[in-house]
């Protein structure tokens, strides 16, 4: 990993699955990394705030992942969980330079 202005390199964009999660670790911190059927890529924390299932491991519908252990739908653009529960993960900025995803904001 390597990092540009505060921009971690994680991982090539050809090595990403649509739809599937992927978990890398960034700074001692576990953050699942989606490439959505639209094209884009969101970062999240790889933990359910219900009960620390691996988001990573979860099914993407949209713009959205179920999480693995309890089904929860959480948001992976605001990170917010959708009620009737009530919870938010940590979401992180993501782009794309010369075919890598680099992650932002991880403070």
């Amino acid at each position: 990993m390597s990092t540009t202005t505060d921009k971690i390199k994680v991982i090539k964009l050809e090595d990403l699955a649509v739809q599937i999660g992927k978990e890398v670790l960034v700074k001692d911190q576990s953050i699942a990394i989606f490439r959505l059927s639209n094209g884009d890529v969101r970062a999240v924390s790889n933990r359910c705030p219900h009960k620390d299932g691996p988001l990573a491991e979860g099914i993407v519908s949209g713009e959205y992942v179920f999480c693995p252990l309890h089904d929860w739908k959480i948001s992976l653009v605001t990170g917010e969980v959708q009620k009737p529960d009530d919870g938010c993960i940590q979401t992180y900025e993501t782009e794309i330079i010369d075919g890598y995803v680099y992650i932002g904001g991880l403070g």
